[in-house]
């Protein structure tokens, strides 16, 4: 027991846990490496096995052990692999181990005794069916490649009342150990996979459209690009704030500036806000910027790519939304004035407060305009768009980094996508006239200095010199990925997309 108090007391541990660590030094006194860092030669995957099955082929995979069964001179056993799963066989008289032990000893002292479910091992044998015709592993060979000293959740199938126990099912759990989630709950897997998969759709629909994928900075001088409150640090050389970027607008409209025609990136955003189900405090935005375009155009753009993703994976999901193009275009004072009743388009800021009371949505003196508006649209408006639909024009003061309407006076040429009552994608006609740029991003400050306690915005000085070199007329959209994905995959929490949410502080005493 001596090694166990090395890093922890006993008291911290599970009698399992302690009952692992002496098989740990057992294996050790017995000249076993439970950590061996030798290569594993890997022949087959469990996949291509189950595709390929050739009766009495000889075969050398590795994986985790999730069930075995010891029985006298037989047992059985199933290991995974990152393809999946399959029932392995062992006997007395064939097991040998990496230290070629006698039979009866590999058998009776390294797997009935030291090796246990959650250890991952490797093995060679050959393959054949059982009497229920089930494709099996012959073991002649186990090899210990890591010995698991904390035991793995096991779940037990109660057949006759068709109940589980003991499934690691636990939401926060799964979230704050998102290793075990993926050991004992396959599906979890495959899911992310999905994402991935998601991901590289939308990056070979771009490129094939010669589009260019870059990079920006994570750690930004000015909090640019969007309003929100930002994550700072310092760096000690420069001796100067740095900050986790909330947006990466800024730095590829430079790229546009500079004379990329086409260029997107997927960025990792920080934003030091709440969280909820729909947010998290670092996501993933798709954003692209194309010269020479306008909303219009990226309306068009946006349908086809949202269309093209939904179609590959269509088959796979159950959809109760509709993805027949076109999306209807609605402005969103349209909106609002056919789900509450009000038109909004030349009210003032202390009347669109009196109409929030009657409605009884958030508001205070500190709010702006563009604030109210958002909140009336957010509380009654985006719910109501199920299938997809783009909301248009927005009002200029709640669009800073967008072209006035130039046909609508006080508008501005923007879009957002909604679709199943979320916000997905946010566009513009990019606005490139510096003048009007720095006098609206200097508007902007007095209201968030004045108003919004929770969010900031600083003018990015370098930007506005490089909008005075000129930008060509300029359309853009960001795309929230983990949003995109949940509306995909049906998943009610951008918690249950990503693999490692944000989570509160683990409660001390939890083992």
């Amino acid at each position: 027991m001596e090694n166990i108090h090395k890093n922890q007391s006993v008291s911290d541990l599970s009698e399992q846990q302690i009952q692992r660590r002496k098989k740990l030094d057992q294996l050790k006194l017995l000249g076993i490496n439970p950590y061996p860092s030798e290569e594993y030669v890997v022949t087959n995957t469990i996949c291509n096995i189950q595709k390929n099955f050739t009766e009495k082929e000889t075969i050398s995979i590795a994986g985790r052990l999730m069930r075995l069964r010891v029985l006298g001179k037989a047992s059985f056993g199933e290991i995974k692999d990152h393809t999946g799963r399959m029932q392995i066989y062992f006997t007395q008289d064939h097991l040998f181990s990496s230290l070629n032990m006698k039979k009866e000893d590999t058998y009776n002292i390294f797997l009935k005794k030291l090796i246990d479910i959650g250890d991952i091992i490797g093995i060679k044998g050959f393959l054949f069916k059982t009497k229920m015709n089930e494709m099996t592993i012959h073991v002649h060979h186990i090899t210990l490649l890591s010995k698991s000293i904390r035991p793995l959740p096991q779940v037990k199938m109660d057949k006759k009342n068709k109940k589980i126990y003991d499934a690691f099912s636990n939401t926060e759990q799964r979230y704050r150990m998102r290793y075990v989630d993926l050991i004992v709950n396959d599906h979890v897997k495959e899911f992310f996979l999905k994402r991935t998969r998601i991901i590289q759709k939308i990056r070979s629909f771009l490129d094939k459209k010669g589009y260019i994928e870059v990079d920006t900075p994570v750690l930004q001088p000015i909090p640019g690009g969007a309003i929100a409150r930002p994550f700072e640090t310092y760096h000690n050389t420069l001796g100067i704030p740095l900050y986790l970027r909330i947006s990466n607008e800024l730095y590829l409209k430079r790229l546009i500036v500079g004379g990329f025609h086409g260029v997107y990136e997927f960025s990792r955003n920080f934003r030091n806000e709440g969280m909820d189900r729909i947010h998290n405090p670092e996501f993933t935005v798709l954003e692209l910027y194309v010269a020479y375009k306008d909303y219009y155009w990226m309306m068009n753009f946006t349908e086809k790519l949202v269309k093209c993703i939904f179609n590959k994976f269509q088959k796979e999901e159950n959809y109760h939304i509709s993805f027949k193009t076109p999306f209807p275009r609605i402005p969103i004072l349209d909106s609002i004035k056919k789900y509450t009743g009000f038109d909004l388009k030349k009210m003032k800021k202390e009347d669109l407060r009196k109409i929030c009371q009657k409605l009884h949505i958030e508001e205070n003196i500190k709010m702006s305009r563009a604030k109210l508006i958002e909140n009336i649209f957010e509380e009654k408006c985006e719910k109501n768009y199920i299938n997809p639909t783009f909301i248009i024009d927005h009002p200029v003061e709640m669009s800073p980094l967008t072209k006035r309407h130039r046909y609508k006076e006080n508008l501005s040429e923007r879009f957002e996508l909604i679709i199943n009552g979320k916000e997905i994608a946010n566009a513009y006609s990019e606005l490139n006239d510096p003048i009007d740029q720095l006098d609206r991003l200097r508007e902007q400050i007095k209201v968030s200095e004045k108003n919004i306690k929770d969010e900031s915005i600083s003018i990015d000085v370098d930007f506005i010199r490089a909008l005075e070199f000129g930008m060509p007329p300029t359309a853009g959209v960001g795309i929230g990925i983990d949003r995109l994905v949940m509306l995909l995959t049906q998943k009610k929490s951008i918690q249950e997309v990503l693999l490692f949410p944000q989570m509160r502080p683990e409660k001390k005493g939890k083992k």
